[in-house]
């Protein structure tokens, strides 16, 4: 696949639908199922049958005409696409209540990342064990990066500092960073950065619940 093709899906919707369509597959999986159709997907997610199609077609999953795709085998896609199935190292930088609750969270395995250990320049924290991760000092990051082949940085540090740590992670050979700050970061091209803004989470879930204040009022509830 082309570094142009794989710009472009990286900016459709569709790669923020793929966890679910994986996270469906798994309980199907589970529950005993070894098919799954397009339109049962679709209904689950709330998209036209023809949006779940043209997503799924981008993991190169084959299914069969009226009867759908075989679990296993979306299940396979699906984590192949998102390199899933073979966990890449990161290190966190910032260790406040953001960052400790991302230590402590146990799951990140089962999307792809191992987080080998937390960094701050708290005297307070440094040398803590979080869920089995050690706190370092950040003057560190770099050559432990390094060393260890890191290719991913969690960033959850204050806003005006996270240009400065971004750029500590890139000396280190770090090539992707999930950026928890507000901060647009500058980063070359050889390095990718997902953003995630939270206040844009919040905006969605506010305008719903007008949207369904309103209805109710409409409705006399």
């Amino acid at each position: 696949m082309s570094k142009n093709k794989l710009r472009k899906i990286a900016k459709l919707p569709s790669i923020r639908r793929m966890p679910q369509y994986l996270h469906i597959a798994k309980r199907l999986h589970k529950e005993g199922q070894e098919v799954v159709s397009t339109t049962f997907l679709a209904k689950e997610l709330g998209v036209e049958p023809i949006v779940a199609r043209k997503d799924l077609e981008i993991t190169n999953v084959v299914g069969q005409s009226g009867i759908g795709y075989k679990i296993i085998d979306l299940i396979d896609s699906v984590e192949t696409f998102l390199g899933w199935n073979n966990n890449s190292d990161a290190f966190l930088v910032g260790v406040g209540a953001m960052g400790s609750a991302l230590l402590k969270f146990n799951g990140f395995e089962n999307y792809g990342i191992n987080i080998l250990a937390g960094f701050d320049i708290s005297h307070n924290i440094l040398g803590i064990d979080i869920n089995g991760r050690k706190v370092f000092h950040i003057d560190s990051l770099p050559n432990l990066a390094r060393r260890m082949k890191v290719n991913i940085g969690i960033l959850c540090v204050p806003e005006e500092n996270a240009q400065e740590v971004a750029d500590m992670m890139i000396r280190g050979g770090i090539r992707a960073i999930w950026n928890f700050t507000p901060t647009k970061l500058t980063v070359p091209d050889n390095v990718v950065v997902q953003r995630e803004v939270l206040a844009s989470g919040l905006a969605v879930l506010s305008v719903k619940l007008g949207k369904l204040f309103a209805e109710e009022k409409e409705s006399g509830c």
